[in-house]
């Protein structure tokens, strides 16, 4: 008879049920408001429910074509979608110079300036929002699109560098040295050698990125000047109950558009724990 440890009988006993409450408690707790966000997107123009008329006649898709069909709308997922895309593609040039700078090099400042790379996004919003705007002000730089892209960039760097850094001490550097041994320049090696190795880590960090950057609003508020994105938008509409369905249809997009690129950025990431050839 196979001799079977009491630590694996253990493991696979259930939670207790009051864990299982709390847990599934929590989840509700979280999702809930989404879901009432979600529900609300869908209900016919006066959002009540009539015991006389039939369930399928309380929803309708009417509030969507009225979103698509506003100006302002349209105008500020545009400029998101522009900020958040020109923020990551700075985000990546930035986070695998740094990157490739400092996984393999130790020197006197190095973990001051993996704290300076770390510290926007770790920093509350507010904070970094005045530092920027302080920033901006000393130097005479005008708010607009590009002083938006570049203060997102400051904490999406982040998402790059940490991914980018995790693959590149993973990844065996003797595949490096037998390239530049074989006589390819460091560009060649680069594009060959390192960029194939660090696409599923780069990708996921750009997606993540991107998510961070399209729904970002304290740090806008104090870099945007007269410019309206996405968020800063929702935020004005607080004020306007009457167009609370059309906010609603907005803000769910927001969900879909910032959880699609974390969802793919996690499946990317999955199961890539180790590389061939590392030797582990």
């Amino acid at each position: 008879m196979p001799f079977k440890s009491k630590a694996s009988n253990t493991s696979t006993a259930s939670a207790p049920l009051w864990l299982k409450i709390l847990a599934y408690g929590g989840l509700v707790f979280l999702h809930f408001p989404i879901a009432v966000i979600l529900l609300n997107a869908f209900l016919s123009s006066d959002g009540t429910l009539s015991a006389n008329a039939s369930w399928l006649s309380h929803f309708t898709l009417h509030w969507f074509s009225v979103a698509f069909a506003r100006e302002d709308v349209i105008s500020a997922i545009l400029l998101s979608l522009k900020v958040a895309s020109m923020a990551t593609l700075l985000a990546i040039l930035m986070g695998v110079m740094a990157a490739a700078a400092l996984y393999k090099r130790n020197f006197f400042g190095k973990e001051a300036i993996t704290a300076m790379l770390i510290l926007p996004i770790a920093l509350p919003g507010i904070i970094t929002g005045i530092a920027l705007l302080s920033a901006m002000s000393m130097l005479e730089i005008s708010p607009s699109i590009w002083s938006i892209v570049v203060s997102h960039a400051t904490f999406c760097v982040v998402m790059i560098y940490n991914n980018v850094i995790a693959r590149f001490r993973r990844m065996p550097h003797n595949l490096v040295e037998a390239s530049m041994d074989l006589g390819a320049d460091g560009f060649t090696t680069f594009r060959y050698i390192v960029l194939p190795q660090l696409a599923t880590a780069l990708l996921a960090g750009a997606l993540l990125a991107f998510a961070l950057s399209f729904d970002e609003l304290i740090v806008t508020i104090f870099t945007a000047g007269h410019e309206i994105t996405l968020p800063i938008w929702l935020l004005n509409q607080l004020t306007r109950p009457r167009d609370a369905p059309i906010t609603n249809v907005v803000a769910m997009m927001v969900m879909l558009i910032t959880a699609l690129p974390i969802i793919a950025a996690y499946y990317l990431t999955r199961g890539t724990e180790t590389l061939e050839g590392s030797g582990k």
